[in-house]
């Protein structure tokens, strides 16, 4: 980190096991991500209705090159609670960064557009042409709603592609008019 870490404690008194339970859990995101510039804690007494307790809230505020994670006023009665609930969301975040960053976001099918040439409804199965061509095989359970029996020549349909045992295949099947792009 290129700036040292920096724990704040409001209404509460400094206290050393707190403050290492703090660096102990950023070294922790340090090794999610090697390219923390600087990270900021707040840890804060609540000053809520007597009745109700005292709550603590924690925020976090991470730096990285270009970017800022902030996890936000968690608070538990329990300062420990609230400062491990709030490092669980800060981890969820950066580990998010750090795979939008390299690129390692799911990456969802692209539909596509066809019609149904050939077709052997006892066999429950059939085969999708798209405009350009290609062909795909599909059967009776990857046509959506279960709507196999819908099914004729020269349906229009929508499809994603997917590999299977001998070749791609058509999977999500449905039917009807679609916008083609």
């Amino acid at each position: 980190m290129k700036v040292p870490p920096q724990i704040v404690f409001h209404g509460l008194e400094r206290s050393d096991a707190l403050e290492t339970a703090v660096r102990d859990k950023i070294a922790h995101l340090e090794h999610l991500s090697s390219d923390i510039m600087s990270c900021r804690v707040v840890i804060d007494l609540e000053q809520k209705h007597k009745h109700q307790g005292h709550p603590f809230g924690v925020r976090i505020d991470l730096t990285l090159p270009g970017r800022e994670l902030v996890v936000d006023r968690v608070q538990h009665e329990d300062v420990y609670v609230a400062l491990r609930d709030a490092f669980d969301a800060m981890k969820r975040r950066l580990q998010d960064a750090v795979h939008q960053r390299r690129g390692d976001e799911k990456q969802h099918a692209r539909e596509l557009h066809g019609e149904v040439v050939r077709l052997d409804a006892e066999g429950g199965s059939g085969f999708i042409r798209t405009p350009d061509g290609e062909e795909y095989y599909f059967s009776r359970d990857n046509v959506a709603g279960g709507h196999f029996d819908r099914v004729d020549v020269g349906t229009a349909v929508q499809f994603v592609v997917e590999p299977a045992g001998e070749g791609l295949q058509a999977k999500r099947v449905s039917l009807g008019r679609h916008h083609t792009p």
